[in-house]
């Protein structure tokens, strides 16, 4: 069975460009081969992409038991544990979602309004008038405290404040596609020491899974059927057998929600909060809206506030967080989007370049918000969180928290860009982030307009 192409470059070579240059390796495979290209990117598999909705809606619709999507995020391994639902997959992937899904929905959910709100607060309160700040610093802050809170429940104290400074440092180990490299290339995993690059990584590692492991105990050894954080309800439920996750299972969940849930949300935030700014006329139109929303109404009717909402999604359309979605390996022999594919061969769809179709959003270059007011795109255009069963089981916990902050931010404080900085897309781990910097100003405490323009 023949591969669709391959670009005319030396396989290792494709890996560093993928690592290095991967917007650049996608869109020039794309404009030689269409929407259907092979990229070499480990030693074992071929890894195909799509981009077109209708291979991406047979890819999505495919039996399960046609796929496998176990061993695939292997770069992700020594972080998350073996038993993250990022690895899982087959029976004992459909169990765990179903034991974590529950807490990411309905009334559960926004039970943690609050806590995002005033989490947001405290952190913009610390911006100095006048004085260029790392945007993507307090992000991260916000949404690291907000994960804390939400699933640990943990407010202060010395755990806290461990957990807080060692997931910092873990996650700043692939803070750029040259630290990434160590994640792309076992060969250069090996522990020399703590000043060395892996050494380092792991001495953080042991020390996160024994601050993990504590607070675990501690809720067994004093169970507390009042907490309503995220490792409690976790600790809670049980499958259809009775059975609870294990110790270890729950140290893999809660390490993929820490960082699943801590740093793209905070990449999101920091993108919508440039292109806010960088866009008079988006800017206007939000805050418009946000200065007619009344002050006495309940803090969760603002996620249904319809230019936010737009501004969110064009936020994850234009680069997204994720650029392609959880890989599936091929079992048994498979056709889609007029290709056979032979077992072993791994598929993703690509999120990047799907969102960038002009058939699909003209102008793909552009910041429409506009584009999601007057189409509705399917689950197989518009996939920043992925899809099928392997969809992000925190997608509505995301999407909340981006605009509860936004709309925090923007009702209490006014922002200006530096004039002429370059925020540019850069890899961060395994993830497409904004690249660092102190490129948004503080000017002054926001004040309502008396009678705004409707949108």
């Amino acid at each position: 069975m023949k591969l669709p192409d391959s670009p005319k470059i030396p396989r290792f070579m494709q890996l560093v460009q993928w690592i290095y240059q991967p917007l650049q390796l996608m869109e020039a495979s794309a404009k030689a081969h269409g929407d259907c290209f092979t990229l070499w990117l480990t030693n074992k598999r071929p890894i195909v992409f799509l981009s077109n909705p209708q291979a991406i809606q047979e890819l999505f619709t495919t039996p399960l038991e046609q796929l496998d999507a176990r061993g695939t995020a292997q770069v992700l391994q020594p972080l998350l544990g073996e038993n993250s639902l990022l690895l899982l997959s087959g029976e004992t992937h459909q169990r765990q979602r179903k034991l974590l899904t529950p807490p990411f929905h309905g009334d559960r959910m926004r039970a943690y309004g609050d806590i995002i709100t005033n989490i947001t607060k405290e952190v913009i309160s610390k911006w100095q008038l006048g004085a260029p700040f790392s945007v993507r610093d307090s992000m991260q802050e916000i949404t690291l405290r907000v994960i804390l809170q939400a699933v640990f429940g943990l407010r202060e104290g010395e755990r806290y404040t461990q957990l807080q400074k060692r997931l910092c440092d873990i996650l700043d180990l692939s803070g750029s596609a040259l630290r990434s490299t160590l994640s792309f290339l076992p060969a250069l995993q090996i522990d020399l020491g703590r000043w060395s690059p892996w050494g380092h990584f792991l001495r953080q590692r042991a020390a996160i899974d024994q601050l993990l492991y504590a607070e675990i105990q501690d809720r067994r050894d004093h169970p507390d059927p009042s907490r309503t954080d995220i490792l409690s309800l976790m600790m809670a439920a049980r499958d259809e057998n009775g059975e609870a996750m294990t110790d270890v299972e729950l140290r893999d969940e809660l390490m993929t929600l820490l960082v699943a849930g801590h740093e793209t949300t905070a990449s999101a935030l920091t993108w919508a909060l440039y292109w806010i700014h960088k866009l008079p006329q988006v800017r206007e139109k939000l805050l418009a809206e946000l200065d007619n929303f009344g002050d006495n109404r309940d803090v969760n009717e603002i996620t249904r506030l319809p230019y936010l909402t737009a501004v969110c999604q064009e936020t994850l359309r234009i680069y997204p967080i994720a650029m392609v979605t959880i890989p599936r390996i091929v079992k048994t022999t498979l056709e889609i989007g007029g290709h056979q594919f032979a077992p072993g061969t791994m598929l993703v769809g690509c999120i990047y370049l799907m969102h960038r179709r002009p058939d699909l959003y003209p102008q793909p270059q552009e910041f429409k918000p506009e584009r999601f007011l007057e189409k509705q795109y399917s689950l197989y255009e518009y996939l920043p969180f992925g899809g099928s069963n392997r969809r992000c089981v925190g997608m509505a916990f995301a999407l909340y928290e981006m605009k509860l902050v936004l709309a925090t931010v923007l009702a209490n404080m006014d922002l200006a860009l530096v004039d002429n900085y370059p925020v540019k897309p850069t890899r961060r781990g395994v993830t497409l982030a904004p690249s660092g910097g102190k490129w948004l100003i503080a000017t002054g405490q926001h004040q309502k307009v008396k009678n705004p323009v409707e949108v």
